[in-house]
């Protein structure tokens, strides 16, 4: 496959996935916002931004509306929703010819619905985060039934997960998990209970970890499901096993071995989430377990473009 099509395809797909996590945050805590009982709007803005990397050019100013719109409809801003979903759009425009036609006409249908709420910036925000997420689901449901299985859907794969793994892990990194145990402590108190189900929501996830431990809500339960949890989609280990076994797929695939560093990094990567368990963590500090899951996530995306995007000539040669 041609790396230019790799590039782009890798990046749609992140950036849809950005999309549709910075929907949920936006939309779980402009719910928050609204609720009385809820901790004070600078903290829930300041958390919620820093949960989102700290976006360029935003702050906390005081006013949670204004900064939902511009997260929300301001193109300008490379980390709103609009702005993701038109940089998706972008990037499968110059590879349509490797995508699917349902997959391109749900992307345009999407894009054209984002540029014309954009441009009248009307209707309630809860009615786009919601129309938003449908469209983002339709497109993962499209793009897996839809086209083949092979190098392209692999990259796919591959900006999904990394971006999903990583975006998770800066989240529970921001509501200060820091230091679960068992015990009265660990439950939760009145506003630490609606903050912890607001943390669940925006993984999709309260109904799932109900599933597993009822509506018991602690810390060291809740940190274990959305960190190690081996079959919840949203949770860090099951992205990235969907990761390492995209990438396995392309050595296959491309008829080529990657780069040992890549399969070393990435494997260690998943066994640190596979054979770990949750007083490990918490004993060596849950925010700097953390910080080496970011890492090691930027670290895959440097060594991915190294072998697959950016390979020099004489490695294509010799492939």
């Amino acid at each position: 496959m041609l790396s230019r099509v790799a590039d782009s395809l890798y990046w749609m797909s992140r950036y849809l996935e950005r999309a549709e996590h910075t929907v949920r945050v936006l939309d779980v805590n402009f719910s928050m916002t609204l609720d009385p009982s809820s901790t004070s709007e600078e903290g829930i803005w300041t958390r919620a931004l820093a949960a989102l990397g700290n976006p360029a050019g935003l702050e906390w100013n005081g006013d949670f509306y204004s900064l939902v719109r511009a997260l929300t409809y301001d193109a300008e801003i490379p980390a709103s929703i609009t702005a993701c979903i038109l940089a998706a759009r972008e990037n499968a425009r110059q590879v349509r010819e490797e995508i699917s036609s349902e997959q391109w006409q749900q992307l345009n249908r999407m894009y054209h619905s984002v540029i014309d709420k954009t441009q009248h910036a009307s209707g309630r925000l809860e009615d786009f985060f919601a129309a938003t997420l449908d469209g983002l689901h339709l497109f993962e449901g499209v793009t897996d039934t839809t086209m083949s299985h092979g190098e392209g859907w692999q990259f796919i794969q591959v900006g999904r997960s990394i971006e999903r793994a990583s975006s998770i892990a800066t989240l529970l990194g921001v509501f200060e998990l820091e230091t679960p145990h068992d015990g009265p402590a660990d439950v939760a108190g009145s506003h630490q209970f609606l903050e912890w189900i607001g943390l669940l929501r925006c993984c999709s996830a309260f109904e799932a970890y109900c599933n597993v431990y009822t509506a018991d809500l602690t810390q060291r339960q809740i940190l274990e499901f959305l960190l190690l949890n081996k079959e919840f989609p949203h949770s860090v280990r099951y992205s990235v096993d969907q990761l390492r076994w995209a990438l396995l797929a392309l050595q296959q695939e491309s008829g080529r071995m990657a780069g040992a560093e890549l399969s070393r990094v990435a494997g260690r990567l998943q066994a640190s989430l596979n054979f770990g368990d949750i007083a490990e963590v918490t004993s060596q500090g849950v925010g700097q377990y953390l910080q080496d899951i970011s890492q090691q996530c930027r670290r895959i995306h440097t060594l991915l473009y190294r072998d697959y995007i950016h390979y020099s000539v004489q490695t294509a040669l010799a492939m």
